[in-house]
């Protein structure tokens, strides 16, 4: 497969995935905003740091608006909701002799009805856009499983939804502590991840807090668990990875992301909730590490230099 097509629908994962999870980041924090009016200035600058945007400075208000505009409606901004699926629109476009027409479709129409529902979100307010994006992302992810041969291109679709996933999951459950006493309950982080039907189905509707957090961390079950998001990124590159070798394996950002996955694995939920924060800044230097060593391996962007018959 070429490294052009390949780098495509690696990003094309990573995008609608950014997308999803964004959208059910920024919805936690507005139905907060919601219910007490007074953290509105406190939480929009906690989202900004969450999402790794930069701060305004400490006089600047940010209110509600800044928070849309910047991280959910900006088109320029690849962090943002539109600019994600716009830029997973370009990327199937130009690997759109490998992507199946179904998920350039579902894609590009995902695309074009953007602009019709930021207005319709001006009316409304934004809880319905939230909910249309995590619509169309599932569509696209649904459309991708059922359409897409599982070959490279397949893996590298995953791999990058995977990264991405346990990016964003960390992001999510970061939320946890960053608006001291008013922070998300476990509950609500749990819907917010499609998981709170499932999660009472394994724990035969006993809610705890520990309990939860292990679901969402160590669940071996669920796909937007952040082992199971960090599991399945390591199969994929076992796949890709030409040989073993007798060192182990070869490859950085498999190496990478199993310390990560073998972190959460062998440290328990007990250890990781004694520094939360800190654990889960690690696995996203991890991913963030693990994405520039993908690139460096199967998406070198070499320069042609022209040298004279003198040199």
């Amino acid at each position: 497969m070429l490294s052009r097509i390949a780098e495509s629908l690696f990003w094309i994962g990573r995008y609608v995935e950014r997308a999803d999870d964004t959208a059910r980041i920024l919805d936690i924090y507005l139905q907060k905003i919601l219910e007490d009016a007074t953290l509105e200035h406190t939480a929009c600058r906690s989202l900004f740091e969450v999402m790794g945007r930069e701060l305004p400075p400490d006089e600047q208000p940010v209110g509600v608006r800044e928070v849309l505009q910047d991280l959910a409606y900006d088109r320029q901004a690849q962090s943002s909701i539109t600019g994600a699926l716009a830029a997973a629109r370009v990327n199937a476009r130009s690997a759109r002799d490998t992507v199946s027409s179904e998920l350039w479709e579902a894609l590009n129409l995902t695309f074009l009805d953007l602009a019709e529902q930021r207005r319709r979100a001006l009316r409304t307010g934004p809880h319905r856009f939230f909910q249309w994006v995590r619509e169309r992302t599932a569509l696209v992810s649904g459309v991708a499983d059922s359409t897409m041969s599982r070959d490279e291109g397949w893996r590298f679709f995953v791999l990058g939804r995977s990264i991405e996933r346990v990016d964003m999951t960390a992001r999510l459950i970061t939320t946890k502590a960053s608006l001291g006493p008013s922070d998300p309950t476990w509950t609500t982080l749990l819907r917010a991840c499609g998981a709170n039907e499932a999660y009472l189905r394994t724990y035969r509707g006993r809610v705890s807090d520990q309990t939860a957090a292990e679901f969402l961390l160590l669940d071996r079950l669920f796909p937007r668990s952040m082992f199971f998001a960090l599991s399945e990124a390591e199969e994929c590159l076992a796949v890709l990875e030409s040989g073993e070798g007798r060192l182990g394996s070869a490859d950085a950002a498999r190496r990478l992301l199993g310390r990560a996955r073998t972190g959460l694995e062998y440290r328990g939920v007990e250890e990781m909730m004694a520094d939360l924060a800190g654990h889960l800044e690690a696995i996203q230097s991890a991913c963030a590490d693990a994405t520039a060593a993908v690139g460096t391996r199967y998406f070198p962007h070499s320069v042609i230099a022209w040298v004279g018959k003198g040199a």
